[in-house]
């Protein structure tokens, strides 16, 4: 029996991952990297931790990683944050499970105050018991530090009776190594193969199809 589920954000309940992966490239060129949208997308859902060794140089990365980061949150909180739109039926899914008797929690790699920004977008602030952020990571997806965050804010339920959301093979391999399922959404670009091949157990197109599906779907138990 389901009794929690975790929610990733960025491409599973907002529309962002385009937006993040362009603020990436914009900021890598400032500091003199220049790099495809595709190598930068392929990244997101990551952490600055994790991302900036996988596309500069690692000891460029270990060097800079706070004044590169400092620089891409501050371009994308002014200019690609009030592009960000929530998927449909976000709120629906999560009065659905409220209604259902499971509790919520979010776990994010981005950071505290874009966590503010985007619940708002998606209008679940008054839904959600628990949520991480970036800054209760060690390290970021795809290390399981967040997924340990939110089930700790959550009074650490068995992992058997938690289930997570996300769209990329990242989330997957996260919460694997937390000992927690997957489902998979295809709102930040993954194929379904690719995720069904990092452990999700079920993919779907979005939190509308989810929603759909939900009596049939994980998240139901």
């Amino acid at each position: 029996m389901v009794r929690a589920v975790i929610f990733d954000i960025d491409g599973t309940l907002v529309d962002s991952v385009p937006l993040h992966a362009r603020a990436w490239q914009e900021a890598l060129k400032h500091f003199g990297f220049d790099l495809t949208d595709e190598q930068c997308w392929e990244q997101i859902g990551k952490g600055a931790d994790q991302l900036l060794p996988a596309l500069i140089p690692p000891e460029i990365a270990e060097r800079s990683e706070e004044e590169i980061s400092d620089y891409r949150s501050k371009l994308f909180k002014d200019k690609y944050l009030p592009r960000v739109k929530a998927f449909p039926a976000v709120r629906e899914l999560f009065e659905r499970l409220q209604a259902d008797g499971k509790r919520i929690a979010l776990a994010s790699s981005a950071k505290g105050d874009e966590l503010e920004a985007y619940k708002r977008i998606a209008g679940i602030d008054d839904l959600i018991e628990a949520e991480t952020s970036s800054d209760d990571a060690d390290q970021s997806k795809p290390h399981p530090d967040i997924f340990h965050a939110a089930l700790d804010r959550l009074g650490n339920p068995d992992p058997a009776v938690v289930v997570v959301v996300g769209d990329t093979p990242y989330d997957a391999e996260a919460a694997g190594k937390a000992g927690l399922r997957t489902v998979g959404v295809l709102g930040g670009g993954w194929p379904a193969e690719k995720l069904k091949a990092a452990g999700c157990v079920a993919v779907y197109r979005d939190p509308a199809e989810l929603l759909e599906q939900y009596e049939r779907s994980p998240l139901a138990g």
